[in-house]
């Protein structure tokens, strides 16, 4: 069956899917949702956590069936002949099946086998997906040693090993760094531009969304809006500023202070600024009362709209504040007079051969949020694994509040709280039996393990789903979760390894409100992130490849790296990939040979 140029490739109507959930309630996954794709199109579908993206994505790849409305898929009922669509489709779930223990040929192979790909076809078709992934120096390395990015890349290929009719792909660049989730997008707007592949992807980077032809917004299984971004950027349109401290406030203390503004509906950090929406209603006037601050109206962009059609009451003036805010230590950390509070001395690590860490040092002080930021395979969890005495270093010294973390790790440990990059509590405990598991891990009890389970409980408002299994949670109460467990000892330093990866920006929000309020009562914080914008919050940043330290200092000094003829004023992510791509550029002599 053909699909016309005129019709669409994808259209629901009225679709419906509820599931049973955690004591068997009833939840509404999609509700009343209709919408059209077109050919030729690349399409955006957003959402915070739990909106419907993955449900409506495994109804079009015919996984599913609706409950109720209709739905079409190149010309195909999805009800009546998903096995059709399946057949001229390419689908890459967010965790694509990779055989680690095969190599990237074997994989390969083994996806054309499984879709019948002929011989023929194949020898026409792997020249141009090596050409277009860059994965053809690297055919025979097992999938299982590639970086993140790489493997995703990986996955695209074989989801690509028959030339489909239609990419449906679920979020094909969360956890990868910035210079692979900008390969993987240029793969799929080759795809769409070069090859009329007509791809609907659903994205946590809302600079991703604002690239697209079509973009559909979900929230709470409802379709809010669906067309080009800029009619959601548009609700924005004159409420958007810029506003710098006079007094040289760090901009992730003014964003905290803006967001509790009645005036303010959303506020982060950007370039030693704070960029903040204001709600419809509000004072003409966006100085007004704001002593030292200077306002600069800016343009709307796509995530400022995003925010307004997200934002409880949005449209008027008022307080909608979460109470991220608030978290209060019962036992902030003790001044310490400046002194650091992680020493981290010419340290290496090595696996057999490979140098995965190589001669690195920083210093972190009480208090401060420092970011290490780095490539997939850059060397920053192997070095956030030695600073939490999870593995030992080859040489050089480490020190956590003191304590030598090769003498007495032990010690060093219960300083710690360590947020894993994936969530790693156990999914088929609910959110009390974690709590009090890991309490009880920390060598808290009788009393004092219940007073603060009770105040992690309340702190990040897990109550309400306290009998809800840690599995099933959405993304951003895992996430809430997962820190709520890594505090309940009250630790002095907190590691957070890439925490906020694929979390929507409404979670990432509430997650920094809370980090800044810990590191206000004293909590030293080392976080690493793909997202640049995060980078913002930290007050010192140290950019790692192929296990060096590349650049260190603070956001400002970081964005200078970026700085060119063209572009005076660079984002984070410009000065992160310029540094790295200095850093991989050949020398005159390896240019020369």
């Amino acid at each position: 069956m053909s699909v016309g140029s005129g019709v669409p490739v994808i259209e629901g109507r009225k679709l419906a899917k509820s599931f049973r959930g955690p004591g068997k309630q009833l939840v509404q996954a999609l509700d009343d949702v209709s919408f059209a794709v077109m050919p030729g199109t690349l399409t955006a579908l957003v959402g915070p956590d739990g909106a419907g993206k993955t449900t409506l994505i495994r109804l079009m790849a015919g996984l599913m069936i609706a409950d109720a409305g209709e739905l079409t898929v190149l010309g195909f009922d999805v009800k009546g002949d998903p096995q059709a669509i399946q057949d001229r489709i390419g689908y890459m779930p967010q965790r694509f099946g990779l055989y680690e223990d095969l190599s990237v040929q074997e994989n390969l192979d083994l996806y054309a086998d499984m879709h019948g790909v002929s011989a023929q076809d194949r020898r026409a078709r792997y020249p141009m997906l090596m050409e277009m992934t860059a994965l053809g120096p690297f055919t025979r390395r097992l999938a299982g040693k590639l970086s993140g990015g790489m493997k995703q890349k990986l996955g695209l290929a074989c989801t690509l090993v028959r030339a489909p009719d239609l990419l449906l792909l679920d979020e094909p660049t969360v956890g990868v760094d910035p210079l692979s989730r900008r390969e993987l997008w240029d793969i799929v707007s080759r795809l769409v531009r070069e090859e009329g592949v007509p791809v609907l992807l659903s994205t946590a980077y809302l600079d991703e969304a604002a690239r697209c032809e079509h973009v559909m917004v979900l929230h709470q299984g409802k379709l809010l809006s669906q067309g080009p971004p800029s009619a959601v950027s548009g609700l924005a349109d004159g409420r958007v500023f810029d506003v710098q401290s006079d007094g040289g406030e760090p901009a992730r203390e003014l964003q905290a202070r803006l967001l509790d503004e009645p005036d303010v509906l959303d506020a982060s950090p950007e370039a030693g600024r704070v960029r903040i929406v204001r709600r419809e209603g509000a004072p003409e006037d966006p100085g007004a009362g704001s002593a030292g601050l200077r306002f600069s109206p800016v343009p709307a962009r796509f995530e400022d709209g995003f925010m307004v059609l997200l934002q409880p009451n949005a449209g008027q003036a008022g307080p909608a504040k979460d109470d991220a805010a608030d978290m209060k230590l019962e036992h902030p950390p003790a001044a310490d007079a400046g002194q650091p509070v992680i020493e981290v001395d010419k340290v290496v690590k090595r696996f057999g051969d490979f140098v995965a860490v190589d001669q690195i040092s920083f210093q972190i002080r009480r208090g401060e949020i420092f970011g290490l930021l780095g490539p997939n395979g850059a060397g920053k969890t192997t070095t956030f694994r030695m600073l939490c005495g999870l593995l030992r270093p080859t040489s050089g010294g480490l020190k956590i509040a003191g304590a030598d973390l090769k003498r007495s790790p032990a010690s060093a440990r219960q300083k710690i709280g360590y947020v894993a990059q994936k969530f790693s509590l156990y999914a088929q405990l609910s959110v009390a039996e974690n709590l009090d598991f890991f309490a009880s891990a920390y060598g808290l009890y009788g009393a004092r393990r219940r007073q603060r389970i009770d105040w992690a409980m309340a702190q990040f408002q897990l109550g309400p789903i306290a009998n809800q299994l840690g599995g099933q949670l959405p993304g951003g109460y895992k996430q809430r979760l997962a820190t709520a467990a890594a505090l309940l000892h009250e630790p002095d330093i907190l590691f957070l390894d890439e925490a906020t990866s694929g979390a929507d920006p409404l979670a990432r929000r509430e997650f920094w409100r809370r980090i800044t309020a810990l590191a206000q009562q004293g909590v030293t914080v080392i976080v690493t992130t793909h997202f640049m914008v995060e980078a913002e919050y930290c007050d010192r940043i140290a950019i790692l490849d192929s296990g060096r330290v590349l650049a260190q200092g603070s956001p400002a000094e970081i964005r200078a790296r970026g700085a060119t003829a063209s572009n005076a004023q660079p984002t984070m992510e410009d000065a992160f990939i310029a540094v790295i791509e200095a850093a991989r550029a050949p020398s005159p002599n390896e240019r020369a040979a």
